[in-house]
């Protein structure tokens, strides 16, 4: 059973990498939460309005990770080197591919019908263009299914300061996530629990 990794104090930098539906934004903000640190959600740094990069992406990445502690997703090519270099921490959200998938097109066609507004005032296209856009969310996830199993190792080996913690299961992800409220109240007992 994955643990959280034997230190001398709790992590403060925190990678959560897997696949799009996979829930790292989710595990991000509790995970913070937990640790009192900011959540650094990049898809609303990424994503400037109707889907263009944002020119100050990789700088406003670097400002925001330059000091103390934070929780960020691992994600877009561009920061991962700079994120890697600088957290202690990488968990590996590796559940089943089927639960991810399934996870990824209910909440896709739920942001659609919805018309959820996203990070500056974008919106998810047409449904139908999951068949006529390769990088729709839902194709691209298929198709780089087994990209972080290629990455992963690399960044590790690159990095050896950066610990891992690779969870499998939904369950895994609770219990781990038990782990870490019980040290942060063994290494910090006049912090409220979940406080920020």
């Amino acid at each position: 059973m994955p643990s959280l990794p034997d230190a001398p104090a709790p992590p403060r930098r925190v990678l959560v990498a897997g696949l799009s539906g996979s829930g790292k934004t989710t595990l991000g903000g509790r995970l913070a939460a937990l640790l009192g640190v900011p959540h650094l959600e990049l898809d609303a740094l990424h994503h400037g309005p109707e889907w263009t990069p944002r020119p100050e992406f990789l700088a406003d990445v670097d400002r925001l990770t330059a000091g103390g502690g934070w929780v960020a997703e691992w994600q877009y090519a561009a920061a991962r080197p700079l994120l890697a270099a600088r957290a202690d921490l990488l968990v590996w959200l590796d559940l089943p591919f089927p639960l991810t998938l399934a996870r990824l097109v209910r909440r896709t066609v739920r942001r659609r019908v919805r018309r959820e507004v996203l990070w500056n005032g974008n919106v998810e296209p047409p449904l139908h263009t999951i068949w006529t856009d390769p990088e729709h969310v839902v194709r691209y996830m298929v198709a780089h299914r087994h990209r972080y199993a290629e990455i992963v190792p690399v960044a590790l080996a690159t990095h050896p300061g950066l610990r891992l913690v690779r969870l499998r299961s939904p369950r895994q992800v609770e219990s781990w996530l038990a782990d870490v409220s019980a040290q942060q109240l063994t290494t910090r007992p006049d912090r409220p629990r979940g406080g920020s």
